[in-house]
């Protein structure tokens, strides 16, 4: 469980990282190319993933 706990929690990171890269303008082919409210949207999701990675490090089980 904590494996997957951690792969999801990776997986958000990712995503969130993405949307940071395509809100600047930094990865291009998107609707989402060089529209800061991404940016936005992709650094609060990779706070979330950063969060879970915490959550799944501590977790016993």
């Amino acid at each position: 469980m904590r494996l997957i706990r951690f792969v999801l929690a990776l997986i958000v990171l990712g995503l969130g990282a993405l949307w940071s890269l395509q809100g600047l303008g930094l990865v291009k082919g998107s609707f989402m190319t060089g529209q800061t409210q991404w940016l936005y949207i992709g650094l609060i999701t990779m706070l979330a993933g950063i969060v879970g990675l915490r959550w799944a490090s501590r977790s016993r089980i």
